[in-house]
């Protein structure tokens, strides 16, 4: 498996005492770090974006803000609504706005679902910067100073029906407040609107899910179940040109907001209630001033 260089330093370089890991526990370390991240390539992520932008920009008319929230160095984990059913839009747009200002020097790392692993794409994915969605490696991630891009409602969200689509609800889970304390790094709040109206997204998902035993087999606990052009009543239909609008919020300092003995339940509603309080404000504006604009 290739593995970056930049994660070990310079492969010219003399080693020395100082610069060599002092303990097995960091040598360890070092190489679960490039177990975990070694897959993304640059150019796969730039022949991605390079597809996508036009997109964005001509056919959902993104509408981006807020990008400069993101911390220019150390580990952070950003935290959005997930909407698109089987064409999420919030990853593309987050991404490219991530390395509009980046670049390659910080690069978004999606913690993906299970399922995408079992697919054909699965080695594609890994080169644009998916990793698997569990605690460890969005620990090893975060750790090593990276952005993680975390979805805590996961299928449920990017399924709820269309009339839902500026809400946000994770469905009571929890485990990315403790992720980022364990790893003591600040949440970055994300909101992106428009994902749920490419589609007309009706409820039954969860019912679905059951149906074709997914939670079994695919870890899966809900399947969109769409209304659309040009299969009807399906799974997944082509994404109209709806109007996004996505704002990055200002990082939250769990342990400075709550001191050490931070209580879960307590800041998963307050980062909900910010990220629902910039979804309302952002489904007032395009009422206000037009979907189409």
């Amino acid at each position: 498996m290739y593995t970056d260089p930049s994660l070990f330093g310079e492969a010219s370089a003399p080693a020395t005492p100082s610069a060599a890991p002092a303990t097995v526990e960091e040598l360890e370390a070092l190489y679960e770090e490039a177990e975990v991240l070694s897959n993304r390539r640059a150019e796969t992520v730039d022949q991605f974006l390079d597809v996508m932008r036009p997109i964005l920009r001509k056919w959902f008319r993104t509408d981006i803000r807020g990008i400069e929230n993101v911390p220019a160095d150390g580990g952070a984990l950003m935290v959005s609504n997930h909407s698109g059913g089987m064409f999420p839009t919030d990853i593309p747009i987050l991404m490219n706005a991530m390395h509009q200002r980046f670049g390659h020097q910080r690069p978004l790392y999606v913690l993906a679902f299970d399922l995408l692993f079992k697919m054909p794409i699965r080695e594609w994915i890994g080169q644009i910067g998916a990793i698997r969605a569990n605690r460890n490696n969005a620990r090893v991630t975060l750790r090593s100073g990276n952005v993680a891009l975390v979805f805590p409602g996961g299928d449920r969200d990017a399924s709820r029906p269309s009339w839902k689509s500026a809400t946000v609800d994770f469905g009571g889970r929890t485990g990315y407040i403790r992720t980022a304390l364990e790893s003591n790094v600040p949440i970055v709040p994300a909101v992106v609107l428009g994902g749920q109206e490419t589609q007309f997204f009706i409820p039954g998902g969860a019912q679905v899910a059951r149906l074709l035993g997914l939670k079994k087999r695919l870890n899966a606990t809900s399947f969109p179940v769409t209304l659309g052009f040009p299969f009807g009543l399906s799974f997944a239909n082509l994404p109209m040109p709806v109007k996004h609008f996505a704002r990055i919020l200002e990082p939250i300092d769990l342990r400075a907001h709550f001191g050490d003995d931070v209580d879960i339940e307590a800041a998963d509603r307050l980062v909900r209630a910010r990220m629902q309080e910039a979804m309302d404000a952002l489904q007032a504006e395009r009422v206000r001033y037009g979907w189409q604009r």
